[in-house]
């Protein structure tokens, strides 16, 4: 068995969840059994709906909360029926809203507020429960009610003090007992004093033997608690990011990133480090030799693959360019909406598609509307990409740190051009400037502005001068060697 450790996931998933669906998606080709293990608590959303939104089976994610219940990875398929049949008096009024029903119960002081799973007519995610104006309790269902999360007054604030996690019987599995950051855990035969190790103990419940394997993508918080109970199991680190700080290294001392030090520091107990690129891994090699005098085993497998290379039917539409990503503000998709607008005075019917969700993205709407540049810089949502990205002319990326760009393989394996920024690692991965894209050259002290001329340049530049048919033509050399059945063959390697 493989297990893959990470953190969180969301609606608008970081490049480090969509890295692990890929990699559900090729073990599952290989044959290989696999389980995906999130850490993180999810109260405003079911975990299972946001796995199955990215790709996972749910017989592939294992929650940290409910491992120790024998609750189920499931949707939500509870119903207000269901809940109405657990009231103690059939003495209720129901009033109904788009995606919430308050049940008031008369001459009690409370009343009762279930919020519906999204487009759904009955079915409930979770309860509040209010009694005389405060927050005491929230109940919360996939098939049956998984945990309850109790409350009291605080400083005129609802403060949860108390978590219970269900059976499917309804009897309590175990209880979190919290104060802010302070929590503990009771079990019927134990107690535990953190999360961290809370952890622990799910490793050690895993029974792992030699023959599994366990694949940490986030350490904080987690790693010291994983590697302390998974012997005698291998332990592989995947490296998402950058993984030093270059301003802060000299030919004496190295500043590790901080997502990276401790599994770094952990060395003598990592079987192999995964980096993404080729570029990424010598350096790393380098750097463990100079600065460490070690030599770890280290491979390069890419974070993502493609099926197949995606040819269009029909001719792209002309002049247009296409951008994905989580719209935040590292990603600068401001720069982009900027420079195409500039680049508008060239080319009159140049465009810019922008695919994605993000915390940026009212921020981005109303730059839009500024620059008066809505009819041809649509934002476009999230959706499923696989067929989008061939309609395009270019890729255009703002981005000014990847550790590889799963967007920019979904690109190349399109056969898109793409004009990005000359940072590590995944520009110059995926992009030979001059020959399928454009790398710009950049330094730190470089201001907003100049980017943004620069970006603009390059846009222009590609659409008057690129023989684009050549091209297209590299970005689908490149993308060759990130087919599935390719990075198959590395996963089989490192796992036999």
């Amino acid at each position: 068995m493989v297990y893959n450790f990470n953190l969180g996931i969301g609606w608008a998933s970081s490049g480090v969840e969509y890295a692990q669906a890929y990699r559900a998606e090729v073990l599952r080709n290989i044959g290989q059994e696999a389980k995906f293990i999130f850490t993180n608590m999810f109260p405003g959303d079911n975990i299972q709906h946001m796995t199955e939104n990215i790709g996972f089976l749910d017989s592939e994610v294992i929650w940290l909360y409910t491992f120790f219940t024998d609750c189920q990875i499931s949707p939500v398929t509870y119903t207000l029926e269901q809940l109405e049949e657990t009231f103690e008096t059939g003495n209720f009024t129901s009033t109904k809203e788009t995606d919430k029903v308050k049940y008031l119960f008369p001459n009690t002081g409370i009343y009762y507020m279930a919020y519906l799973v999204n487009g759904s007519k009955n079915r409930v995610h979770r309860v509040e429960m209010i009694s005389n104006g405060c927050l005491i309790r929230k109940d919360y269902y996939t098939y049956c009610r998984i945990y309850s999360e109790y409350y009291a007054p605080l400083d005129k604030k609802a403060h949860l003090y108390q978590r219970r996690f269900f059976n499917e019987n309804g009897t309590v599995a175990y209880e979190e007992i919290t104060d802010n950051d302070v929590v503990m855990y009771r079990f019927p035969d134990r107690m535990m004093c953190s999360r961290e190790e809370l952890v622990g103990y799910m490793v050690s419940r895993l029974n792992l033997t030699r023959r599994d394997t366990v694949i940490i993508d986030r350490t904080t918080g987690i790693g010291q608690s994983i590697l302390k109970n998974v012997s005698p199991a291998r332990v592989g680190i995947v490296i998402h990011a950058d993984h030093f700080n270059e301003e802060s290294t000299d030919d004496n001392y190295i500043l590790w990133n901080n997502y990276y030090e401790y599994a770094f520091s952990q060395h003598r107990h990592i079987k192999f480090y995964i980096a993404s690129t080729d570029v990424q891994n010598r350096l790393l090699k380098e750097q463990f030799k100079k600065y460490k005098g070690e030599k770890p085993k280290i491979v390069t497998i890419p974070v993502g693959s493609l099926k197949e290379l995606k040819v269009p039917e029909k001719d792209r539409k002309r002049h247009s360019m296409i951008t994905a990503s989580r719209l935040a503000s590292e990603k600068h998709v401001d720069w982009l909406v900027e420079a195409v607008a500039a680049a508008r005075k060239s080319i009159p019917d140049v465009s810019l598609d922008i695919y994605g969700k993000g915390a940026e993205e009212a921020r981005l709407r109303e730059q839009i509307k500024k620059l008066n540049c809505g009819d041809y810089v649509h934002l476009c949502g999230q959706q499923k990409m696989d067929e989008v990205y061939m309609n395009y002319e270019a890729y255009l990326a703002g981005s000014t740190s990847e550790g590889f760009g799963l967007t920019l393989m979904e690109a190349v394996g399109s056969g898109l051009p793409i004009i990005g920024f000359d940072v590590r690692y995944g520009n110059p991965n995926f992009i030979d400037d001059g020959e399928n894209g454009y790398l710009i050259p950049v330094h730190d002290k470089m201001k907003k502005k100049e980017r943004i001329q620069k970006l603009t340049e390059c846009i222009v530049r590609l659409f008057t001068e690129a023989d684009m048919e050549a091209f297209h033509k590299h970005s689908y050399e490149k993308a060759g060697e990130y087919l599935t059945e390719e990075v198959e063959k590395k996963w089989k390697e490192l796992l036999k």
